[in-house]
């Protein structure tokens, strides 16, 4: 079997109702069948905001994650991931990024040159318009990078994956177990010093760290949304899903004048979701503005006077709000998308 059968195979599997950790940990064995990958990097990351929100990586990328994530959202550097997200070419090479001039690049010269590691590939793993996760492919160090070929499957690759990032979030149940003991924890907070070392974790916060599988070192998600507080010098907030489905606010703030940062980590609410939960779903743009004044509970003459659209376009977006979210009336809609229930599909 060729690369590109094995390629063909790998898309298909980002189809076959996998969860989110399922499909990444095809993909991590699967890419190798496809190309050269001497390490590889692969997150999820909230679609808002672009953070981390969980990752895996190769030896020896693991070493120097707080210093990729430092990078990543705090320092001047090329081919960033809300960059690819936000752009009309969401997969490029350092080598592209810099004209070949690989020692223009901070990440490059302090993080991947002292590791061996050479070019990178960088892919933002895009559907529906949103940015589900990223990727990123590094060689050994070497005169030679990627080829436009291996640009190319990737290419090839990268929406697919993200297709399948967003149906592993979607479909990703909710367990019933300890559901009223969770309904009793209410927001926790971890307090990072100067260095973005662990001070203290509240009782509410180990709960919830729990909850997202991690138990010995701080999640990504948490080091990621406080590294990009530091950046931006305000408050920045992310949102992520646990391993039982529920979904949870991170927010990191400035706190005191000795350098420390509070991350506030608290449940959301379907509700609270916003477009979130209607991304997830695959509705789009128009189908979304229809869907949410549907939730507030507009009448189909309403949504038609408020957003000067003809009757018939309402229900044609209606009907595919249903289709995609898996119900068949208002009520169920609702029960869905503002209740946290489950559709029938």
């Amino acid at each position: 079997m060729g690369a590109g059968d094995r390629l063909e195979v790998l898309i298909q599997r980002c189809y076959a109702g996998l969860d989110v950790d399922q499909l990444r940990s095809e993909a991590f064995a699967r890419l190798r069948d496809v190309l050269t990958v001497d390490a590889l990097f692969f997150a999820t990351v909230d679609p808002a905001t672009v953070l981390f929100t969980s990752a895996v990586a190769d030896e020896p990328l693991g070493a120097v994650t707080e210093q990729f994530i430092a990078n990543e959202f705090g320092q001047d550097d090329v081919n960033k991931f809300a960059v690819l997200a936000g752009g009309p070419e969401p997969v490029r090479t350092l080598g592209q990024a810099t004209r070949g001039n690989w020692q223009s690049s901070p990440r490059y010269v302090e993080l991947m040159r002292p590791l061996g590691l050479g070019d990178e590939l960088r892919a933002a793993l895009m559907s529906n318009g949103r940015c589900w996760g990223v990727l990123c492919l590094h060689r050994e160090d070497a005169d030679a990078g990627f080829s436009e070929h291996e640009i190319q499957l990737v290419r090839r690759l990268a929406p697919h994956l993200g297709e399948g990032l967003r149906r592993g979030l979607r479909t990703s149940p909710a367990a019933k177990t300890g559901l009223e003991e969770r309904r009793g924890v209410g927001p926790g907070v971890v307090v990072l010093d100067a260095g973005l070392r662990v001070e203290s974790v509240s009782t509410e916060a180990e709960y919830w760290l729990g909850e997202l599988g991690v138990s010995h070192e701080l999640p990504v998600a948490v080091r990621s949304v406080a590294a990009r507080m530091r950046a931006d010098r305000t408050t920045a907030r992310l949102k992520v899903r646990t391993r039982r489905g529920e979904w949870l606010e991170m927010q990191a703030s400035k706190l005191g004048e000795d350098g420390q940062t509070a991350v506030v980590i608290e449940p959301v609410a379907p509700a609270q979701l916003g477009s979130l939960l209607l991304d997830l779903h695959g509705l789009t743009p128009a189908q979304q503005r229809v869907t949410e004044l549907l939730l507030r509970g507009y009448s189909t003459r309403q949504i038609v006077e408020r957003l000067c659209l003809s009757p018939h376009t309402v229900q044609e977006h209606v009907r595919a709000s249903y289709d995609k979210v898996g119900v068949g009336s208002r009520r169920e809609l609702v029960a869905v998308l503002l209740r946290g229930s489950a559709s029938r599909g």
